[in-house]
């Protein structure tokens, strides 16, 4: 089974990608002295990724691709590296050095780091599984991904997953540290769970649970 991808997904995606640069511009207001420069880095490639996908969503050929599939991962290598990065710079004032006292700075940066994990392995996980921002086919016989609606073939024939499938997958594997109902079968595909995993248990645990005790002292 192989499809192209939809013109809905790509309007999707780049509200997504919307949203999480209007995110970050307000953490660079709030708290510009805490996020290194990498902070920009995540902003500048983002408009540029939803520039593309803006053109590929109004272009009238179904085999419209802007991007390279590698172009593409290389682009979420970046955003994924320069959210550590971000990550990184607030656990290091916040454990290291001991120099934060703003609660409000602390919560904006970690409401835009982990907001833009979401965002960031949403796109991944759509990349490898699925037309992604490349617009390869999707076929059954290269899934990452096993999603419940394909082991009740009666009930969804011909389903293939989409765009939300994977932001869901993204956000509930952010907030429970493992997928609700999807199942990752490549290797590939559990290496990056597991990343986006690690990157919110940290900020979870410790950047959002330390900006309340600073509010709430």
């Amino acid at each position: 089974m192989h499809r192209r991808i939809k013109n809905s997904e790509l309007i999707q995606a780049q509200a997504t990608l919307f949203i999480a640069i209007a995110l970050q511009v307000v953490a660079a207001r709030i708290s510009n002295s805490l996020l290194p420069q990498a902070h920009y880095t995540i902003i500048a490639v983002e408009v540029f990724l939803a520039a593309v996908l803006g053109l590929l969503a109004t272009s009238r050929k179904s085999q419209a691709r802007a991007l390279d599939h590698n172009v593409s991962v290389v682009f979420l290598a970046i955003l994924t590296v320069a959210n550590i990065i971000a990550l990184s710079a607030v656990l290091k004032a916040l454990i290291v050095e001991n120099k934060i006292t703003d609660g409000k700075q602390l919560l904006a940066s970690a409401v835009v780091i982990f907001f833009t994990n979401i965002i960031v392995f949403c796109l991944w996980y759509w990349e490898i599984d699925s037309p992604g921002l490349s617009g390869k086919r999707w076929s059954k016989h290269d899934k990452d991904f096993q999603f419940t609606q394909q082991d009740m073939k009666s009930e969804f024939p011909n389903w293939s997953p989409e765009f939300g499938d994977y932001l869901y997958l993204s956000v509930t594997n952010a907030l429970n540290f493992a997928p609700a109902d999807t199942r990752p079968i490549t290797r590939q595909a559990k290496y990056l769970m597991a990343g986006q995993s690690v990157v919110s248990v940290f900020t979870l645990a410790l950047v959002i649970a330390r900006s309340v005790s600073i509010l709430g002292s």
